[in-house]
């Protein structure tokens, strides 16, 4: 096994004019790593077309589909089908964390954190506390500020769940975030009186 706390400097050169990397090291193992380099490097300069560019920053049809499935989700929430709106709320999910890399991340984070408080606000409705709390929180990761919602559906789920200094703290922290938001506020001052009275 190699060691992987020691660096060793090797003797590698570039030839400014092909390119191809070149080595006095008697080592067969970089010797063959550096072949295979250079046949690599040689086989992309000599493509007869230029290599494409990365597709549209955004792919419209994600974003659409996203979005329906968001509105599917809401639309059986609706209607009082919690299960369903899970269900949906989930496929939007799936399509959501799984965009390319090149999309943009900010983008990504806001579609993720709309998602997971929309399918906290469903485990809620269906009494799933734990769910709810863990959807909610992921809501907070994906997007802190902006995300009233998401910061008291959590505080909600640990106040059921009878996680007295746990809701006290996430709420007042969800407070610091957001500035003095109504529902956080309320919530807080439930939260105190649920403390005094246990």
């Amino acid at each position: 096994m190699e060691d992987t706390e020691s660096f060793t400097l090797l003797p590698i050169r570039l030839d400014p004019t092909s390119k191809a990397i070149t080595s006095t090291s008697n080592s067969r193992a970089l010797q063959e790593e550096l072949a295979t380099l250079n046949n690599l490097h040689r086989s992309l300069l000599s493509i007869e077309s230029p290599v494409p560019p990365p597709p549209i920053p955004v792919n419209p049809k994600r974003s659409a589909n996203i979005t329906k499935l968001r509105e599917s989700g809401n639309t059986e929430f609706r209607k009082g089908k919690h299960q369903e709106a899970i269900k949906f709320y989930g496929l939007g999910l799936q399509m959501a964390l799984t965009r390319p890399l090149w999309e943009p991340q900010g983008l990504v984070r806001d579609e993720v954190a709309g998602l997971y408080a929309n399918r906290a606000q469903a485990h809620m409705a269906m009494m799933n506390w734990v769910e709810g709390a863990v959807d909610a929180e992921a809501s907070v990761e994906a997007k802190r500020v902006g995300n009233a919602k998401a910061w008291w559906r959590r505080g909600r789920c640990l106040l059921e769940m009878g996680r007295l200094e746990e809701a006290k703290e996430w709420v007042g922290r969800g407070l610091e975030m957001e500035g003095n938001e109504a529902d956080l506020v309320g919530l807080l001052k439930e939260i105190e009186e649920r403390r005094k009275r246990a």
